[in-house]
């Protein structure tokens, strides 16, 4: 499939949105084809109202549900003002509550490398708009933080520095078990860099849903068949990842 040579703000036709209820709640669990780099072209500006937010003071377990792969030496913890995930497998860490309609989702994260255990430079990845392929998409079965369990999810999922830091790549799970490639960069531009802290956005509105770095749009995607609602997930695997400054926010 043709995509083109664009890159943000044109959008991708193949084939979300929100309303926050109140989050309340503490414990620590253990267990394509090559594109050019993107432009740093903003979107028309849209009124915002925060929903929620969750700066880690600890990690609440009414709020954050960790799907961690059981390996050994795998934790997810909240530390100075951080969501840890130092894991030697897969791990999800959903926002518990449903979304749906127009929205922002922001946090900060890094990838520290500096000799620890689990620490390598890959998979900055995450979850959005995530749905069973049956029901209403406002319950989320329990899984074990290995990625192919996710496969009957109808979900968006981006993966930056994946394989090991060698791609960043922007799917749509349909919730049929297959993975479709929206889009997929090799380039050092959209790679990771260790001990680097990346901003991260993710806006979903009036059926397109788009991924920022540091203000850059990576992917955009104008879905004919979007998904209206769905969970947030912080996805990760074999690494240690810091995310700070959480925030939802409800758009025009």
């Amino acid at each position: 499939m043709n995509l083109g040579k664009g890159s943000c703000p044109r959008r991708l036709v193949l084939l979300a949105t929100v309303s926050l209820s109140t989050l309340l709640g503490v414990a620590t669990f253990t267990s394509g084809k090559e594109r050019k780099p993107s432009s740093s072209v903003a979107s028309k500006p849209a009124k915002k109202k925060l929903l929620f937010s969750d700066d880690f003071q600890t990690l609440d377990t009414l709020t954050w549900r960790p799907e961690i792969e059981p390996k050994p030496n795998s934790t997810v913890y909240a530390k100075q003002g951080k969501l840890v995930l130092d894991t030697q497998g897969g791990v999800t860490v959903w926002l518990k509550q449903p979304l749906h309609g127009n929205l922002q989702i922001e946090y900060t994260r890094k990838i520290p490398v500096a000799g620890d255990p689990n620490d390598r430079l890959s998979d900055l990845n995450q979850f959005w708009m995530a749905s069973e392929p049956t029901g209403d998409g406002t319950t989320l079965a329990t899984r074990s933080g290995k990625l192919e369990e996710y496969d009957n999810l109808r979900l968006y999922y981006v993966g930056m520095g994946g394989n090991t830091n060698s791609t960043t790549r922007f799917r749509k799970y349909p919730g049929n078990g297959e993975r479709t490639l929206l889009q997929e960069y090799s380039d050092a531009v959209h790679l990771l860099q260790p001990n680097k802290e990346y901003k991260i956005k993710t806006i979903v509105q009036n059926g397109t849903t788009s991924f920022w770095v540091d203000g850059k749009c990576f992917f955009t995607y104008k879905d004919p068949a979007p998904l209206p609602t769905g969970y947030f997930g912080i996805r990760s695997t074999k690494s240690r990842q810091e995310i700070s400054n959480f925030r939802v926010y409800q758009l025009d």
